[in-house]
């Protein structure tokens, strides 16, 4: 099943101003669209990050994709890591916290998705089914809540309607998560934290506590924004209340130094990660340091659906937990999520999302969004991923994305424009 044509379509999506400990999101967020089509005019696709420096990536691999069958995926990735390798003498052009194996996996993971979604298709095999068989027949995932200023995303004549509401205190932060609740039906809720003092962010966790009940599992990462002592005293205010603690200080030993703390106090809160165990070249030293109890998964950033089934066989025998990580994406990502927790069975808590965030409009899948129901979304059965492309709609998203001019994501720049000219991004900030 030779590979004729390898098609990469950069889009944006209106995103709303959420804030996080980085700033504030973009009115735009970018995705890329990959697709595959075969000798015999079947197409798979896949969706992953945004932006110029990861579009001449792809083309860089360009050749080691068109003419291989998409079944070669394991010396197609050898291939990519190769394209990738930085020229003798040459410093790599990469992001802080990367490495050439890193962007490799990255790179990768997007070209894997859409071969299996080619695969699938071809031979009439739901994707789940091609990483070893489904376990489950929906995914569940968590609401995930941001602390957000006024407006929907979009600019000039393409501002878009403000759905959610202004949430910048706990009163907000709980009627969001109402919301959320009513149109998705989530059981689990997700904070993004980082952003106001600590003593307001605990509030606003005991305050869902109340408004939701003992039964919702609660979450809060404030993605690496608190030194080792103030995650210990918000963990020591949080005891009891969470499901897991994310990301609260930044680095493996900042980790490890709250996990030793809280347990001292006699507080076995599980920490959880998605930015210091980001690749199966960290996980040793994470558990060696009781640094994490709960791996994030990512296929985005770990190398692909097939990786991410090996992190849950590793993860399982090592004993740590596993949900999955999102950014901000559409339904083609959503699917590939669904698929690979079907086909994970170590994969157990309610998976992040970003979808509820996105519009509608801007759904690229024939047929329109994904549908979560009771908090969860049903395995799909079609073949593949399970849906085609609006090729419609993906032109409106590369309108979009040659019309808006945002290229590279800048949470910083963009909380300078709206909130605060001097403001700064620090790690930690509390």
């Amino acid at each position: 099943m030779k590979i004729v044509e390898f098609r990469i379509t950069p889009i944006a999506v209106a995103d709303p101003p959420l804030l996080n400990c980085a700033g504030l999101h973009a009115p735009y967020a970018l995705r890329t669209i990959i697709e595959l089509v075969s000798e015999d005019g079947i197409t798979g696709a896949s969706e992953t990050h945004g932006g110029e420096r990861l579009l001449a990536q792809f083309e860089h691999v360009r050749s080691a994709v068109i003419g291989r069958d998409a079944w070669d995926l394991a010396r197609l990735s050898r291939a990519v890591e190769e394209q990738l390798a930085p020229v003798p003498g040459e410093t790599p052009v990469v992001m802080p916290r990367e490495s050439v194996s890193v962007v490799a996996s990255r790179i990768f993971g997007a070209i894997e998705v859409a071969a299996l979604d080619l695969i699938g298709k071809a031979t009439g095999v739901p994707v789940c089914e091609l990483l070893g068989g489904r376990v489950r027949d929906e995914v569940h995932f968590s609401a995930y809540l941001f602390y957000k200023l006024a407006g929907g995303g979009g600019e000039g004549d393409d501002v878009r309607e403000d759905r959610w509401g202004v949430a910048t205190d706990p009163a907000g932060i709980v009627a969001q998560a109402k919301a959320m609740i009513d149109a998705y039906g989530f059981r689990s809720i997700k904070l993004k934290g980082g952003v106001y003092e600590p003593k307001q962010e605990i509030a606003a966790i005991h305050a869902l506590r109340e408004a939701l009940g003992p039964d919702t599992p609660l979450r809060i990462d404030p993605n690496g924004a608190w030194t080792p002592q103030t995650s210990l005293e918000v963990g020591k205010a949080l005891a009891g209340v969470l499901e897991y603690f994310e990301d609260p200080a930044p680095t493996m030993a900042g980790m490890a130094e709250v996990r030793r703390g809280l347990l001292a106090d006699g507080n076995p809160m599980p920490l959880a990660t998605n930015m210091v165990v980001t690749s199966f070249d960290e996980l040793a030293d994470g558990v060696n340091a009781d640094a994490v109890q709960v791996i994030l998964a990512d296929h985005h950033y770990w190398g692909g659906l097939r990786a991410i089934t090996h992190l849950g066989t590793a993860a399982q025998a090592l004993g740590l937990g596993l949900s999955m990580h999102s950014n901000s994406h559409l339904g083609l990502s959503l699917l590939a999520m669904v698929h690979v927790a079907a086909a994970t069975p170590h994969l157990t808590y309610a998976s992040d999302t970003h979808y509820p965030w996105q519009s509608a409009e801007d759904e690229i899948l024939a047929g329109g969004r994904v549908e979560i129901k009771n908090g969860a979304i049903q395995v799909p059965t079609a073949p593949g991923l399970g849906a085609e492309i609006d090729q419609d709609a993906l032109a409106r998203g590369r309108e979009r994305y040659d019309r808006c001019g945002y290229r590279v994501r800048d949470d910083r720049a963009e909380m300078r424009k709206h909130v605060d000219p001097a403001w700064e991004y620090l790690m930690p900030r509390w």
